[in-house]
């Protein structure tokens, strides 16, 4: 949903929504990759880690197509069933274009005629459409959907946000049977996207599967750091306010050029510094978002065993760890023997806690998921033992 810069009480800095290409920083590449290849019939997989604006890129994208194709956005991360799909699915495509519109006719039209329940959302005050049924019903009603889309005289977009859920729907082989649909399609593209890296990887690049190679896959990390520099600086200037070239490189490494958490950062000083921001600006935002985040921290460590807090704890302070199996770092932090920081580093990785990505040589470098965690656990650490 495209929100406006004015109910936003005009901060700059997004960190959950999309304010459109005003305040879209960079991308370029992958936007153009995107929309080349939806508008030449290709179906998307986004993968990235969490948190690296995955669905603002996605709904960047489809502002771009808008006067090519019906962009159709839902998140299915809410469902747990197919009928719950079928509401999102349905929902969103209300909510795509006015009601009055010659498309937007047609679409209630057919809408009606799955017998739907139309209630508003309280918030939004858009439309919210239930269908409800049999898991039969479920099946006729997606399929009927999709189809009806795949009918329509203009091309359609359908981005599936956190795809990787229907893995968790109680109806065996959610992902056969929708493939066995999609495949039909010759007028719908779709962008399929998640939090869960490996799990969507899996889906889609796993030989298995039957998404597997149905998909052009776009994986995609930090965005340059000049081009961030110099798009932060600019959204103070325009604001009459202004930021120094050090404190932005400061607050970028600080958040290690994470999207979410640079965002978070120059959405707190914008918000709360004065008009000229400085480093003391700059590292009391810091603390305090570390404090407010404190008693999240703790409870992680009441669920991790020691040995997984104390790893997860040592690869925060290291930043990056290459080899965490080694000697060198096993006896650096005290962390017992090489079988033990095993489990504990497929633990971590299961609960996604810590992630890894290939170093330059190509050799996984092992890092801690949430950057305030990491942060945090620095901050304390030079502070006093915990």
């Amino acid at each position: 949903m495209l929100v406006t810069f004015d109910a936003m009480k005009n901060n700059p800095f997004p960190t959950n929504y999309y304010l459109g290409e005003e305040f879209f920083c960079d991308r370029e590449t992958e936007t153009q990759i995107l929309v080349s290849g939806l508008l030449s019939g290709n179906s998307m997989t986004l993968t990235a880690i969490r948190r690296m604006g995955k669905t603002g890129l996605i709904h960047h994208v489809l502002e771009k197509l808008k006067s090519e194709m019906l962009p159709i956005y839902l998140d299915i991360l809410p469902t747990n069933d197919k009928t719950a799909f079928v509401k999102e699915l349905s929902t969103a495509i209300v909510n795509a274009v006015p009601e009055k519109s010659p498309i937007g006719k047609k679409i209630w039209d057919f809408i009606k005629t799955l017998r739907p329940v139309i209630s508003f959302d309280p918030l939004t005050g858009n439309p919210q459409v239930s269908i409800t049924g049999t898991q039969n019903d479920a099946d006729k009603n997606i399929d009927a959907l999709l189809k009806f889309l795949n009918n329509l005289d203009q091309k359609v977009v359908i981005a599936v946000d956190e795809f990787q859920q229907i893995l968790a729907y109680p109806e065996k082989n959610t992902d056969a049977w929708l493939r066995s649909i999609i495949q039909t399609l010759t007028n719908v593209v779709f962008i399929f996207s998640g939090s869960q890296r490996h799990l969507i990887t899996e889906l889609f690049s796993d030989s298995r599967r039957p998404f597997y190679r149905s998909t052009q896959i776009l994986h995609f990390g930090s965005i340059v750091k000049d081009s961030y520099k110099q798009f932060i600086i600019e959204k103070f200037e325009e604001a009459e306010r202004s930021i120094s070239p050090e404190v932005v490189e400061d607050a970028l490494e600080w958040a290690s050029v994470h999207t979410y958490y640079v965002q978070l950062i120059c959405n707190r000083l914008f918000a709360n510094a004065p008009k000229e921001v400085t480093e003391k600006d700059l590292n009391r935002e810091i603390i305090k978002i570390l404090e407010e985040q404190e008693i999240v921290f703790f409870q992680y460590r009441e669920l991790l065993t020691k040995p997984q807090w104390n790893l997860l704890m040592a690869i925060g302070l290291e930043e990056k760890v290459g080899s965490p199996t080694s000697m060198g770092f096993i006896n650096k932090y005290k962390l017992g023997s090489s079988a033990s920081v095993l489990r504990s580093l497929q633990s971590l990785e299961q609960k996604e806690m810590i992630y890894s990505d290939p170093g330059e040589n190509g050799q996984k470098q092992y890092q801690v998921y949430d950057v305030l965690l990491k942060r945090w656990l620095q901050y304390k650490f030079q502070v006093h033992e915990i």
